[in-house]
């Protein structure tokens, strides 16, 4: 039996530009996938194309694939030739010569309405057994949602973790030098495909956050010559100004009730972090009380801690304090690996620390378990930057300098796996792992 789900884009994204751009702004969303490395384990599964793909814009069951594949922890199989969908019984014999444990048939079939039903099945090869199906109901604009759904479905019954292929991530392009230099935030799926700008600005756009629930995004904007912090709703395209207090406005971060903000603040002085209500309708409550420079903070999973970079013991390091502020109790530090550490990133399961640490003048990202001690490096590059967890916690999003440009890698928690995501035609920057 298929379980059926109508399913459209959690946001039909509006542009909201301040300024137009010289070039499409798609141009500089394109994304170029290459899978390094591969796990202790592999699944070999065979995603035949869907019946009916050769009339669609979107090719499903290259797609889900292809999400398989970035993770890492599958292999694909061979299907040509195959003529399969989700209502055959296939033969399991060739497929077995083919060493497929799993394969995965479906369609796409375009209804009277005008949208498109996407269907599918998993089966076990090796039992035999058939292992659920599932159809979508789906504009044109949805196929690769619905692919992604697909994927997600796949990964979960096959590895026992949630899915995150379903997922969104938002990132920052620079484009251009002097007067002509453009900076777009974007807004895409979690294979950089379906793109759209939040914002395009001569100036700079830096420290995106997305909400708990995927419905809004702070960012820091240059566009008044001073960095300032608004809010986009995602739904609507609309955005509200935040925070403009004297001084700098940066490093947005919110509370997982979505009800608090935490925030960079200088208007009393030296950096320092503040909470205020994510509405912006309260003052600013002042959280960190030391005589250095305090910001990039993060929330623990369970809301009740603040993680952040302080430079209070003479260079930056990772300490944690209450949520409720120092006034509270003494913040506590965290980071111990090398004498230059930033860029928290908490886990979603509250398991795990993702940061950067310099090392040896190269700055490298690194993962430690909380409550525990020593901290692993999970990569060879030397310019890492602004880690971010995928909703199920088991792969991190960063942005590095590979050839001399900027780019955004994924990584598996082990550094084993990692895919390279590449601009075409502008750096990349600021990553930030969304619903």
């Amino acid at each position: 039996m298929i379980f059926t789900d109508s399913i459209s884009r959690r946001s039909s994204l509006k542009t909201s530009l301040l300024f137009a751009a010289t070039s499409p702004l798609t141009a500089l969303a394109q994304f170029r996938v290459e899978i390094s490395g591969v796990g202790v384990t592999q699944l070999p599964i065979a995603v035949a194309a869907f019946r009916g793909d050769d009339a669609s814009a979107q090719k499903i069951g290259a797609i889900v694939m292809a999400d398989l594949e970035r993770s890492g922890q599958f292999k694909s199989i061979d299907t040509s030739g195959s003529q399969l969908d989700e209502s055959s019984r296939p033969d399991m014999s060739p497929w077995r010569q083919k060493t497929a444990d799993h394969l995965v048939v479906g369609s796409t079939t375009r209804l009277a309405d005008g949208r498109f039903d996407v269907r599918f099945r998993l089966w076990d090869v090796v039992r035999g057994q058939d292992l659920g199906a599932q159809s979508y109901a789906v504009p044109a604009s949805d196929l690769r949602l619905a692919a992604h759904r697909i994927a997600d479905f796949i990964y979960e019954k096959l590895t026992g973790e949630k899915g995150y292929f379903s997922s969104r991530i938002a990132y920052v392009t620079k484009s251009g030098q002097g007067v002509a230099q453009r900076h777009n935030l974007w807004i895409a799926d979690s294979d950089g495909e379906s793109a759209q700008s939040a914002l395009a600005s001569p100036e700079p756009i830096i420290s995106a956050s997305w909400s708990p629930n995927g419905a809004q995004l702070a960012y820091v904007s240059f566009e008044s010559r001073k960095p300032v912090v608004y809010v986009h709703e995602v739904n609507s395209g609309r955005r509200r100004l935040l925070a403009n207090f004297r001084g700098s406005n940066s490093a947005p971060a919110w509370s997982p009730d979505s009800k608090t903000i935490s925030i960079t603040l200088s208007r009393d002085g030296n950096s320092q972090i503040y909470a205020m209500d994510s509405a912006g309708m309260s003052e600013p409550r002042r959280l960190t009380q030391s005589g250095g420079i305090d910001t990039e903070p993060v929330y623990s999973a369970d809301g009740k801690s603040i993680y952040f970079v302080s430079d209070r013991g003479g260079a930056p390091q990772i300490y944690r304090m209450s949520a409720s502020g120092e006034n509270t109790g003494r913040a506590e530090r965290v980071s111990f690996t090398g004498n230059y550490n930033i860029s928290p990133a908490v886990s979603p399961d509250g398991k795990r620390l993702a940061f950067i640490s310099r090392v040896a003048g190269e700055f490298k990202l690194h993962v430690m378990e909380l409550g525990g001690s020593g901290a692993t490096a999970l990569t060879d590059t030397s310019a890492d930057e602004r880690p971010s967890f995928a909703p199920n916690s088991k792969v991190i999003l960063y942005a590095t300098r590979q050839g001399g440009r900027e780019a955004l890698m994924t990584t598996s928690l082990d550094g084993r796996i990692k895919a390279r995501l590449s601009a075409q035609g502008g750096d990349i920057r600021e990553p930030q792992w969304g619903k």
